[in-house]
């Protein structure tokens, strides 16, 4: 017969005729773990269990692979079970050093029933040989083992995502990452695990770096006095002042080192870093446990290049765009009205002399022109000003209908508004007022 070349071979000593084994094992991490030593005890655990059975004459070891991928997308593995489904193959039975390992979830059950199709069995330590599922004790050892697999994960990640949110919020540990534009690493003393500490780790912490600090502070100056992120961004491109990525190019090097944008721009102006404070996880995707919610220091970490009233007004200044004649025209309520149909902002608009808002449901969407749409929503401000004020306690009325007369009052109006942290929800049925949800 034919033997193929295997991936891996390692010399053993024969143990005489008897099953040949392809013997596969994985590691997830190269960074903390040591590939020799994970695949060695594996490989011992796989040897005790084939002895005198047969010997190992091929070996598959996936480094840096999650046990969640499955076995087709991992290199060795599907390296494995193309060269053992070969007619040519030499391999009579596959051997897993550890369940936990190689397999989570359904994935073994794939596995088994591909391996039933080749004639190829699967040995287990677990099941002390090879796995026969028609056994109601294989079955349900099986079954038990996957949900531990399973088990270890979650409880592993959630671990890991709790301790970083705490070290973020109760802490204020620099957790990794570029550091903003702005700041630079600097040390901060020896680890706090002694044994890391006598490996000679040491953290690290943000501090202002004297090239880049003071440009961040001249773009919060520059967005609390009204002016554009547009206006911001082409000034700094003007002046030459060199962008995040053309300032440290070491740590952007998957950044195009152009020029500053508007995301540039908006994205510092909306970091809460500059405060002082640490964060972590603040684009979470997940939805249950620490990861679901970003994480903020309680209490400053490092310099800050702006204040938090600063920071904070900072995120409501909304820049007036001229109008055709020249002058600005300003909206008290910009952002305080919401669609009670979409649940997105009503556009400033103005219009016969007036500030009044809209919501034109399907514009620059996918939807076509011809497809049904909810009716344009459209509401003038000062109609909603006598009924707020009197709802929000404010009391009294000018008795002017001339918008820049009845101006400060409108002002008033939407400063109650915040602080009460209200909106105001519009649809064609009316109006209402409705907390912001503070989480």
């Amino acid at each position: 017969m034919n033997s193929k070349k295997p991936t891996t071979t390692t010399a053993r000593p024969d143990h005489g005729s008897g099953l040949r084994f392809a013997f596969y094992g994985r590691t997830s991490t190269t960074r903390h773990q040591d590939r020799v030593s994970s695949q060695g005890w594996q490989r011992d655990m796989a040897d005790e269990l084939v002895g005198g059975h047969g010997q190992v004459v091929a070996t598959y070891f996936d480094v840096g692979t999650s046990r969640r991928v499955p076995w087709r997308q991992r290199p060795q593995a599907a390296q494995l079970m193309t060269e053992t489904s070969s007619p040519e193959s030499a391999i009579d039975a596959i051997v897993v050093g550890e369940y936990e390992r190689a397999f989570t979830c359904t994935q073994f059950a794939t596995l088994y029933s591909w391996s039933n199709r080749h004639g190829i069995q699967l040995w287990l330590p677990e099941t002390a040989g090879p796995v026969d599922l028609s056994n109601r004790d294989h079955r349900a050892l099986m079954s038990l083992l996957a949900t531990q697999s399973q088990r270890e994960v979650l409880r592993a990640r959630h671990r890991v995502l709790a301790a970083m949110h705490n070290q973020a919020t109760q802490q204020g540990r620099y957790l990794g990452g570029r550091p903003p534009y702005g700041y630079q690493l600097v040390d901060a003393g020896p680890h706090p695990n002694p044994t890391d500490a006598r490996w000679g780790r040491r953290l690290q912490r943000l501090a202002p770096d004297p090239r880049t600090a003071p440009h961040v502070a001249w773009i919060f100056r520059q967005r609390l006095a009204g002016h554009s992120v547009a206006s911001i961004a082409r000034h700094r491109n003007d002046r030459g002042v060199p962008c995040p990525s053309s300032a440290d190019p070491d740590r952007n090097r998957h950044r195009t080192r152009g020029a500053w944008t508007l995301r540039t721009v908006a994205v510092i102006l909306a970091n809460p870093r500059y405060t002082g404070r640490q964060t972590w996880n603040r684009r979470a995707t997940d939805t249950r446990g620490p990861a679901a919610t970003p994480a903020l220091s309680g209490k400053a970490a490092h310099l800050a290049l702006v204040t938090e009233q600063d920071f904070i007004a900072a995120q409501q200044i909304r820049a007036a765009r001229p109008a055709h004649d020249g002058r600005t025209r300003r909206f008290a309520r910009a952002g305080l009205i919401h669609c009670g149909v979409c649940d997105r902002r009503l556009d400033s608009h103005w219009n016969h002399g007036r500030a009044t808002y809209r919501r034109r449901h399907g514009y620059n969407s996918t939807q076509c022109a011809g497809q049904s749409r909810p009716k344009t929503l459209y509401i003038r401000e000062d109609y909603l000003v006598e009924e707020i004020s009197i709802r929000l306690g404010e009391r009294g009325n000018d008795g002017h209908d001339t918008p820049e007369l009845d101006r400060p009052r409108h002002r008033r109006v939407a400063a109650a508004l915040r602080d009460s942290r209200k909106i105001i929800v519009y649809d064609h049925a009316g109006w209402r007022l409705k907390e912001i949800d503070s989480s």
